[in-house]
């Protein structure tokens, strides 16, 4: 794409997408008389293929091609017909490959959301207070809230002094907007054995693994914990409590609304044991037994470095015993670094102060783990932000794991060009972030500063790895730094056009943009394979499950700058609608 301007390019995709409008037959092999009959510019997601019409039977697709193909499997009267024709595109329902709607979603009824505009003082003065508020009220044994913004809040950084003249007799913890830092009070740290009531320290600033204890000038912890000293110390709140399977199943119904609305209907949490209890494991499980659950949802099982890896990976077998036909259990979850832009992910060259960043595992250690969770059917599912976190990975993925497990790498802000081929030949398959791949006119002349030489006009790479024949699937990870959209088609617009519709800022490294069919592909099909179910779901062909959507407008034609307008007009999942406007 690098000799092509932005606009040939998007003039491209449109014709490429023109050009593929002839109907394509598929037919059935039994015309059995359908339940339902969709004529309209259907998008199949399968070799970008277009058809007129499709039917369907006992909730999967029985008939997929054109329009008097179909007449066979109308029975007048019992079959309901939707013509669509002129009215948008039909396409298959979409797919997050992994976000965190669990913990965005279960907020409301947990603790405290942060606005990320929310100053320091204002967190002090009014955030905390009313957190506060609402737990003494409800007789909480913890307080918990999210949402703080990382690079302003490190200018005038809080301290568990001052969150201790707000609330010293209850645990606080405050996540920042990445959930990759938080916030304490004494009484937290004093919890987790980091210190005594008195001040003793128990911990340095290093000795809780893959994290970093923060301290003052005096030697004291400031209440600022880095990476896995924060989940480390969260693990002591009262979670069980915090996040029961009443507020769980609560959690579950919110996340379910919010994915239908938006036209998904397939979802990977990306840390399923965020509370260090099975609660969300059982309240999903409860749910597809009630017959509630309107669609696939996979969970991970996150293994932590400072945990025991032998005895949590034992937690891991035992919750596959909540999987279930719409409930998929079968991924470890590990970090194997931070963040590249707030100094924690693991990188090469070093950051303009010299360090690496927060590495949470060595290599032997996640060959290991592959090699074990792979034995059991098990898949790992990695964050892998810095280049040498995902060099690391894709090593201990070659030399311990199995290629047909599909082992994943999740998030990826940087490739190094030889590990592309490694991932394609080792059929390790891609989640990211295509929705991240846009920075504002203030942002992009800041990351100079704050990355590695050589990344600061390059972040999170998505045509490279179509170029590499690599299965890429589209993640949101919400709540996350980039406050982008979540949906389809605002993901879709930014990894088109590098740009997001909620700021002004130049295309972002226009060289790693894709076509709209691109985008599709890694929003649907794309996800059915990262979990396993391409032969079910994912696109429209016969035999499988009749997920799809009606979109009140073609996304594959508008104006690019419009795409991020598009909404599901109805989500169908297993032949039934599910959602509609």
């Amino acid at each position: 794409m690098s000799n092509l301007t932005r606009r040939e390019f998007i003039k491209t995709a449109s014709m490429a997408a023109l050009a593929m409008t002839v109907p394509v037959e598929v037919f059935a092999a039994d015309k059995t008389k359908a339940d339902l009959v969709v004529y309209g510019k259907i998008f199949t997601s399968e070799d970008n293929r277009f058809v007129e019409a499709f039917a369907v039977k006992d909730g999967k697709f029985v008939y997929v091609g054109d329009k008097a193909g179909v007449e066979a499997f109308i029975d007048k009267g019992k079959t309901e017909v939707i013509d669509y024709t002129g009215k948008g595109l039909v396409m298959p329902s979409c797919g997050n490959g992994h976000a965190h709607y669990s913990l965005g979603l279960g907020m409301h009824s947990v603790g405290t959301i942060i606005d990320r505009e929310d100053s320091v003082e204002k967190f002090l003065t009014e955030v905390v207070p009313a957190a506060v508020e609402k737990a003494k009220a409800a007789g909480a044994t913890s307080i918990f809230g999210f949402g703080w913004n990382t690079m302003d809040f490190l200018k005038n950084m809080p301290t568990r002094q001052q969150l201790d003249a707000i609330c010293n007799d209850i645990p606080m913890y405050f996540a920042d907007e990445e959930g990759h830092k938080g916030l304490t009070n004494t009484l937290a740290l004093v919890n987790a054995g980091i210190m005594t009531a008195d001040g003793i320290i128990l911990k340095k600033g290093d000795d809780i693994r893959g994290g970093e204890i923060v301290f003052d000038s005096d030697g004291k912890p400031t209440g600022f914990l880095k990476e896995q000293a924060g989940t480390y110390t969260r693990s002591f709140l009262d979670n069980d409590n915090l996040f029961s399977v009443d507020v769980a199943k609560e959690t579950m119904a919110k996340i379910q609304q919010h994915l239908l609305s938006e036209g998904y209907t397939m979802y990977v949490d990306g840390w399923g044991n965020y509370f260090y209890t099975d609660n969300l494991y059982k309240a999903a499980q409860q749910m597809d037994k009630t017959g509630d659950m309107h669609f696939i949802l996979g969970l991970t099982y996150e293994i932590e470095s400072w945990m025991d890896a032998d005895k949590t990976f034992a937690n891991v077998l035992d919750v596959q015993k909540y999987s279930s036909a719409h409930v998929k259990t079968n991924w470890v979850k590990l970090f194997m670094d931070g963040t590249v832009e707030s100094g924690t992910g693991f990188v090469e060259p070093p950051y303009p102060d010299g360090h690496q960043g927060i590495v949470n595992w060595t290599e032997e250690e996640v060959t290991e783990i592959a090699r074990a969770a792979n034995a059991e059917n098990l898949s790992l599912h990695i964050h892998t932000m810095g280049n040498m976190a995902i060099n690391r990975a894709i090593n201990a993925y070659i030399n311990g794991g199995k290629d047909e497990m599909r082992n994943t790498l999740v998030h990826l802000h940087q490739v190094l060009p030889d590990d592309y081929k490694r991932i394609a030949d080792h059929n390790i398959y891609v989640v990211a972030g295509m929705q991240w791949h846009h920075l504002s006119d203030e942002e992009q002349a800041e990351m100079p500063e704050l990355v590695p030489e050589g990344m600061g006009d390059k972040a999170y790479p998505i045509k490279s790895y179509f170029d590499n024949g690599i299965n890429i699937s589209s993640h949101t990870d919400f709540p996350a730094l980039s406050n982008s959209p979540d949906d389809p088609f605002g993901v879709m617009e930014i990894a088109i056009t590098g740009q997001c519709y909620l700021e002004t800022g130049k295309p972002w490294w226009t060289e790693e943009l894709v076509t709209r069919e691109q985008a599709l592909n890694a929003l649907t099909i794309a996800v059915a394979k990262q979990i396993f179910l391409e032969n079910e779901r994912g696109s429209i062909k016969p035999g499988k499950y009749a997920d799809f959507l009606l979109v009140n407008k073609d996304v594959l034609t508008c104006p690019v700058t419009e795409i991020h307008t598009a909404k599901p007009k109805a989500t169908y999942f297993e032949g039934k609608k599910v959602f509609s406007m």
